[in-house]
């Protein structure tokens, strides 16, 4: 298995729901390092799994739709909890709907699957993988 990993930020506030969150129930920000990786069986015919500058900016375009906004005042995300594991699904759904449309070039068309880790912290971090 192939695989390319490229990087982004994005900073955002929200709050939760629920005695399990403790004080985070307040409204907050937050900031992530956003790592996606593509994931693919064969190299396409120039040899990559994917172009890193069409995958970094698909990336960025996706994290960019998300940062510096009150997550609790999109419509997207009305009723639920906008937890770390919650926005790593929404990003990789929004990377594999790019990656679908071809927005990542012919070459994607060979990958197989897309992870995405939200950093939180040095010591924390969740992750959500997809097939594409």
């Amino acid at each position: 298995m192939f695989s390319v990993t490229v990087r982004d930020h994005m900073m955002v506030a929200h709050s939760f729901r629920g005695e399990v969150f403790g004080p985070a129930q307040r409204l907050h920000g937050a900031t992530y390092v956003v790592d996606a990786t593509f994931r693919g069986e064969t190299l396409d015919s120039d040899n990559i799994v994917v172009d890193i500058g069409r995958a970094a900016e698909e990336l960025h375009a996706v994290v960019g739709e998300l940062s510096y906004r009150n997550l609790d005042d999109e419509a997207d995300f009305a009723g639920i909890n906008t937890s770390t594991e919650a926005l790593a699904k929404v990003v990789a759904d929004r990377l594999a709907e790019r990656v679908q449309s071809g927005a990542l070039g012919e070459g994607a068309r060979n990958l197989g699957s897309i992870a995405v880790t939200l950093h939180e912290s040095h010591i924390a971090w969740a992750s959500y993988e997809r097939p594409l």
